[in-house]
């Protein structure tokens, strides 16, 4: 009994001494950690960015958007592909632009920006990356949107791809 307590306050004590800082690189700054997506975190990743899009769209006095089936069928087609060209760029392997894709999942609205990203992070600090460029930004606070598609692919060696849409 007291074997097995010594050894419990050992294997504790033990655990004390290890850090969790984080590895840094060359240049000083902590390594990226990888972002590992369940599949039972789909719906929470994606209502995670709707909700942050709305609060950052509420900040800016503009009205919430809401996720689009069609929108979003569309953004996951263009993440995946992207994966395949193992490029992020807004073009299809197959030519395809934004307004294509968006057209071929039968979006009946209009088009007003497509934003992309090829990443460890995670969604949300994407989304604080898109937030910080001019250019992705006025897609996400565009006063005309109203509806939104978000997607993401993740490769086996955790890179994302991910893809957000906005339309009216």
């Amino acid at each position: 009994m007291r074997l097995a307590a010594f050894l419990v306050t050992a294997a504790l004590a033990l655990a004390a001494c290890t850090t969790t800082e984080p590895t840094l690189g060359p240049d000083g700054k902590p390594l990226p950690r990888v972002y590992r997506i369940a599949p039972s975190d789909n719906g929470k990743i994606q209502f995670r960015m709707l909700d942050s899009v709305n609060s950052l769209r509420r900040a800016a006095g503009l009205a919430p958007i809401e996720l689009d089936a069609r929108l979003t069928a569309a953004a996951a087609t263009h993440a995946r592909d992207m994966a395949v060209q193992n490029r992020p760029w807004h073009f299809g392997s197959d030519g395809s632009s934004p307004i294509d894709r968006v057209q071929r999942v039968g979006y009946d609205g209009r088009l007003l920006g497509e934003n992309i990203s090829e990443t460890y992070e995670t969604e949300l600090e994407t989304l604080a990356a898109w937030m910080e460029d001019p250019t992705t930004r006025r897609i996400i606070v565009d006063p005309d949107a109203a509806k939104l598609g978000f997607a993401w692919h993740q490769e086996a060696n955790g890179k994302i791809w991910w893809t957000l849409i906005t339309g009216t």
